[in-house]
C-alpha cells in the first residue's frame, strides 16, 4: 500500500521501508527476535529524524502498534507527525501475513496478539478489506493533507 501511496505526497520524500531493520540483527542472543521489535521501531523513527529536519516528508513503512506513538513523540521530539493506522480484518492480515515473499509469519496465536496490539489506543484505525492500494492511498494523502493523522 505505501508503494501507492508514495507518487500521491509531495517532494522532498524519503522512504523507510521498515522491515530492512530486520536485518540489523545479526545475532539476536538469547532472545526471541519478536523481543528486539521495540528496538526496531525506535531505530526507524531515529533515522527519520535527519531527513524530516531536512525537510522531507518521511513515510515509514512498518506496521506499528498505535502504543508506540507516545515513544515517538519523545525521540521526534519537535519534529511534526502523523501516525496512519491501516488495520484490515485479522483474517486479511493472517492471509497476507502468511504469503509474504519474505518472513512469512505462520504462526498464528503470535500474529492474533499482535493484531490485538492494534485494537488498543485511541488512534482512528482506516479498516477496509474492499479498497484496493491506490484506493486507501488516495485516503490516506487527502488524511495527511487535512492533519487528520496529526499526532500532538
Amino acid at each position: 500500500m505505501a508503494k501507492a501511496l508514495l507518487p500521491l505526497l509531495p517532494a522532498p520524500l524519503s522512504y523507510i521501508e521498515g522491515d530492512t531493520f530486520w536485518s540489523f540483527i545479526q545475532k539476536g542472543g538469547a532472545r526471541g527476535m519478536g523481543d528486539y521489535f521495540p528496538v526496531l521501531v525506535r531505530s526507524m523513527t531515529a533515522a527519520a529524524i535527519p531527513f524530516a529536519r531536512s525537510g522531507f516528508r518521511v513515510l515509514i513503512d512498518f506496521s506499528i502498534p498505535p502504543r508506540y506513538a507516545e515513544s515517538a513523540r519523545k525521540i521526534l521530539k519537535e519534529v511534526p507527525f502523523d501516525f496512519v493506522l491501516l488495520r484490515p480484518s485479522f483474517d486479511v492480515c493472517s492471509e497476507r501475513a502468511g504469503s509474504r515473499k519474505d518472513g512469512a509469519i505462520r504462526d498464528h496465536a503470535m500474529l492474533k496478539n499482535f493484531y490485538a496490539q492494534f485494537e488498543e489506543g485511541t488512534v482512528e484505525a482506516i479498516s477496509d478489506d474492499r479498497a484496493d492500494p491506490e484506493t486507501l492511498a488516495r485516503r490516506i494523502a487527502d488524511g495527511l493533507t487535512q492533519g487528520r493523522f496529526r499526532v500532538p
